[in-house]
């Protein structure tokens, strides 16, 4: 056989094996799209039934967190200034009472837009990502101060930023697939397809991906996540009454 002849034969047992590859990662992306749609329709259906447990959950563990924080620096102002120093008065939970001036029809559209902004940035949605779970915490945090403080002008504009601001919108659109390039090197798909087979895995490790593979009733894990929130929000009362 010719130098030619083994470097046509090389060629084409390289473009088949490029081929192949290709074809693996397009099935693992596939399976993978079809894991996260499942999934999130699923995820989508228990949040809105669980939609007043995850807004108080959330307010409560944001208050908790300011608590703490106040208690410290409390206890940093009683060592700086002595014993003889009266430490103010700790957080309260806050009652959500609408400025005076406010109508019924206000007062709706407040609740309507401060449930709509919680559930679209809830950092529940987030929790195999961290560095998402915590602007999501951050934002959440501020959404539940200006609806606490019942300004509802400054709501609005909050609940606009949060579906208009470029950064978070990307954050909430699932993850695009890898763009492969030209003329991919054999190396490169053998890593793009083990980052998709991690990814494929990390989706079937999800709870709401067993739940739905494994029961009878999916929906029957909506009483599980009842009791679940129902004893967080117990203990975080019991963490943030004063």
């Amino acid at each position: 056989m010719t130098k030619k002849s083994e470097l046509s034969v090389s060629n084409h047992v390289s473009n088949e094996r490029l081929s192949e590859l290709k074809d693996q990662i397009d099935a693992l992306r596939a399976e993978l799209e079809l894991i996260r749609q499942s999934t999130h329709a699923f995820e989508t259906q228990l949040r809105a039934h669980l939609i007043n447990e995850l807004i108080e959950e959330q307010e409560l563990t944001v208050l908790y967190k300011q608590q703490k924080l106040a208690k410290k620096e409390q206890r940093l102002a009683q060592k700086r200034r002595g014993k003889n120093y009266v430490a103010p008065e700790g957080l309260k939970p806050v009652v959500r009472n609408n400025k005076p001036g406010h109508n019924e029809s206000d007062q709706k559209e407040m609740k309507r837009i401060y449930r709509e902004a919680m559930m679209h940035v809830h950092p529940d949605k987030f929790s195999m990502d961290g560095q998402k779970m915590e602007v999501a915490t951050d934002v959440t945090a501020r959404l539940i101060s200006i609806y606490q403080s019942g300004d509802l002008a400054a709501l609005r504009a909050y609940h606009a930023h949060i579906f208009s601001d470029q950064e978070l919108v990307s954050m909430m659109a699932p993850a695009a697939a890898s763009v492969q390039p030209t003329a991919p090197a054999y190396d490169y798909l053998e890593q793009e397809k083990l980052n998709v087979e991690q990814e494929l895995a990390r989706a079937k490790s999800r709870q709401t991906y067993r739940v739905l593979t494994t029961y009878d009733d999916p929906m029957t894990f909506l009483e599980e996540l009842k009791v679940y929130y129902d004893d967080r929000i117990a203990k975080l009362r019991r963490r943030t009454r004063s």
